[in-house]
């Protein structure tokens, strides 16, 4: 089976950009969620929702009407949990080179029509590459339960 992944590419619009002249932070975000989904739902055949960002990292600013490539990767999975590394390229549109602009990861749960929990196939990492991915995406989501534990125990807030 081929490795799942979604790739998006598209330039950035004037209407995405900040008042600093680069393309808004939530915009990235937002563009994040939409190919991580994507991954998800290929992956799971079902509706998914997005259960946590970790690591979002702002490399580089994205200028409009650069182009913008993004790769929505699965690279590990629980039992409804889908975890996917996603990286954000930009560059110019008449080049053919990119650069990284952003990465994370983002964990999606696929659910029923009810909004409960499905369980998803589990994925296989196929090289040494997305075993390594694999482990970082698992690291992330120990330090998400132990960020929330701390928040619940250690701080009061639920």
């Amino acid at each position: 089976m081929a490795h799942p992944s979604t790739t998006f590419r598209f330039l950035a619009e004037p209407t995405d950009v900040n008042f600093g002249g680069n393309v808004h932070g939530g915009i990235v975000m937002k563009w994040i969620d939409q190919a991580a989904y994507a991954c998800a739902a290929q992956w799971s055949k079902c509706y998914c929702v997005t259960v946590s960002a970790n690591g979002i990292r702002f490399i580089k600013p994205i200028k409009v009407g650069q182009l913008v490539e993004i790769t929505a990767s699965l690279v590990h999975t629980g039992a409804s949990s889908m975890h996917i590394y996603v990286v954000v390229k930009s560059g110019d549109a008449t080049e053919n080179t990119t650069s990284v602009a952003n990465r994370c990861f983002i964990t999606f749960m696929a659910v029923d029509c009810e909004g409960s929990p499905v369980n998803v196939p589990a994925y296989v990492p196929e090289d040494e590459r997305h075993m390594q991915l694999e482990l970082v995406a698992m690291h992330a989501k120990d330090f998400a339960k132990q960020l929330d534990s701390d928040f619940t125990e250690n701080i009061g807030f639920h």
